[in-house]
């Protein structure tokens, strides 16, 4: 009997994982249609292909299967681990090199927002994912983590086996160098205040 996927809203990553691994084939359903659109939302991100994106996702969390009966609760969560994971899978296809990106299609686009909004905000999203492709590959992981992702330091710190200090120091010239890259762009971007 195939329980509802609600039945495990209260149970944490970790519990699930080991459940998963005596095996409970509900709860590696719970925990998958959990982790994955994480998974798969970092690696879009990260290397702006939904095709590569989507291999990332399903290799970090066949890894993830993998690793399961020999998991100890309480060392680390899931997350910090599928993250860190997707992180160096995306990594090392960017330092591999993937030839050229043919699926350059935007995202749909939402029906509530005007066709001038939605141009605007195709270019802004457009002008940050350029931005970011600049930034060296330690400050644009820590960026997105954290502006992005909207991940606390601490844990941003674990995925990416730095300190905290290391992780504020990196988010900021980040920052600072998106703001210097997309400074001559305000105006085309549509950003008119000060």
């Amino acid at each position: 009997m195939t329980m509802p996927f609600d039945a495990f809203a209260d149970v944490s990553d970790d519990a699930l994982l080991v459940l998963f691994a005596n095996g409970d084939p509900d709860a590696a359903r719970a925990l998958n249609v959990r982790l994955t659109p994480r998974a798969f939302g970092q690696a879009m991100r990260m290397l702006n292909d939904r095709a590569e994106a989507e291999d990332v996702a399903q290799e970090a969390m066949l890894r993830l299967w993998k690793i399961a009966p020999d998991w100890r609760q309480g060392e680390a969560k899931v997350t910090t681990w599928l993250y860190r994971v997707v992180a160096n899978l995306c990594t090392d296809r960017l330092r591999k090199g993937r030839g050229v990106d043919l699926d350059s299609v935007p995202e749909p686009e939402d029906d509530q927002i005007s066709a001038e909004g939605a141009l605007q905000q195709q270019a802004r999203m457009a002008a940050l994912r350029d931005a970011l492709a600049q930034l060296p590959d330690r400050q644009q992981q820590a960026v997105t983590l954290r502006h992005i992702e909207g991940l606390a330091n601490p844990q941003i710190a674990e995925i990416m086996g730095i300190s905290t200090e290391a992780v504020e120091s990196l988010t900021a010239r980040g920052k600072r160098s998106l703001g210097g890259i997309l400074a001559d762009r305000r105006a085309e971007l549509g950003y008119t205040d000060g």
